[in-house]
């Protein structure tokens, strides 16, 4: 885990200032850290009977994709609103300053299957609770969601757990936001 950690960036005052963006491509880039962040997931999810990885737009499609590949389970992505053509569900998200949506193929999963949930990070739990709600919503079962980071400072690992009783299993934790 701290060799995953020291490979992940942070970028101080991106987007916008005060804030520390955990940046994944410098742990990407890196052939033994990208290698052992995948090898970890494998490992924790290899007997987990999974049906489908649903990743998040746009940084969870690649340790999603990875961990699909490497499970030889379907890989489902959850897209932002108006990217995906076939026909869709969406859900909306409380940004810190308005609303967004995410959205899913209403053919993606199907009843009964079981589906791990994928993104880079954690923060407070929106792009991924609106996840979970597209999963119920077309039936699936969800085994756990998986996040490279977890920034605990911000609630929403725990809130997904006492909201949902979701465990949300995480490969390293930042202090603060």
């Amino acid at each position: 885990m701290s060799i995953v950690k020291s490979k992940i960036r942070t970028i101080p005052d991106y987007p916008k200032p005060g804030i520390l963006f955990r940046d994944i491509t410098s742990l990407l880039i890196d052939p033994e850290g990208f290698q052992l962040t995948i090898g970890m997931f494998v490992e924790r999810y290899q007997n987990a009977k999974l049906n489908k990885i649903a990743a998040i737009d746009a940084r969870g499609f690649i340790p999603g994709a990875a961990l699909a590949f490497q499970l030889g389970v379907g890989f489902v992505p959850i897209r932002k609103k108006g990217k995906l053509p076939g026909t869709t569900i969406s859900e909306s998200y409380a940004l810190e300053y308005g609303v967004d949506h995410v959205e899913i193929h209403t053919d993606a999963i199907s009843p009964g299957e079981r589906v791990l949930i994928m993104d880079d990070l954690i923060a407070t739990g929106g792009t991924l609770e609106a996840s979970i709600k597209l999963i119920q919503n077309l039936k699936g079962v969800i085994h756990e969601c998986s996040t490279i980071i977890n920034l605990p400072d911000l609630g929403g690992a725990k809130r997904i757990k006492d909201t949902y009783g979701i465990d949300v299993f995480s490969i390293c934790e930042f202090e603060g936001h």
